[in-house]
């Protein structure tokens, strides 16, 4: 799995339409946490999630031959099952605006994922969130390229919180984020010193109205496009 000292990874994005409208596809403990969500619109985002998290799992695995089924840990961030027993796969996925973002990597890699809109942000937003590196690289920016930069960063943010398995319990500040000039049609490298000067590597590509980013420890090579389908 590994080419040279890099880590590889593998990702899929999908879309809600694509998702099996009956329940049969999910484990028994999944169609319990689902019973207990109350409105439609998180149900939707739930089951979105988990169907993208298996594709990306099977296709990872080279096909799948048992039962996959995606449970939280303590900490809350998802971990995959395969026939009741842990899968050899780190799993992060991802939601927003009816599709979802799933990164795969071998077992026991820190691996985080996350898809963002490219929208405006406030200034406020960036103000409260950002280091002050980061705002600066967002005020400096040409007015038209803020909203992309300033949902990368926050996507990257995001990605590099999940690998730590902390999520947003954790300020998105104890996170900053090096950009290099350029890039975004192909999968392009960014740097995070998190915490304690721990390092995390990062790729990240625009996808139409979508910023796709993924971050893990140790390093991981560009996500491996051509083991997954993209559905837009």
């Amino acid at each position: 799995m590994r080419d040279g000292d890099l880590i590889a990874v593998g990702w899929l994005l999908a879309a809600a339409r694509e998702v099996p409208e009956d329940d049969g596809w999910l484990g028994p403990a999944e169609r319990l946490t689902l019973g207990t969500l109350r409105f439609p619109g998180r149900r939707e985002t739930w089951r979105l999630g988990r169907w993208t998290a298996r594709q990306a799992i099977a296709a990872y695995l080279g096909g799948v031959p048992g039962s996959i089924e995606i449970r939280n840990a303590a900490d809350g961030a998802p971990e995959a099952l395969l026939d009741g027993e842990p899968a050899p796969v780190a799993i992060s996925f991802s939601h927003r605006a009816g599709r979802a973002a799933c990164a795969v990597a071998p077992a026991g890699t820190a691996l985080g994922c996350d898809i963002e809109l490219v929208e405006p942000r406030s200034d406020g937003f960036v103000r409260d969130f950002f280091t002050a590196a980061e705002r600066q690289r967002v005020e400096q920016a040409d007015p038209q390229e803020r909203p992309l930069l300033a949902n990368l960063i926050w996507s990257a943010k995001e990605s590099v919180l999940k690998a730590q398995r902390t999520g947003l319990r954790a300020d998105s500040r104890s996170v900053e984020i090096s950009l290099p000039p350029g890039g975004g049609a192909e999968w392009t490298p960014f740097l995070a010193v998190a915490g304690a000067r721990r390092t995390f590597h990062g790729w990240w590509r625009r996808l139409d109205d979508l910023v796709i980013t993924v971050a893990a420890d140790p390093a991981p090579e560009a996500p491996r496009i051509e083991a997954f389908r993209e559905i837009r």
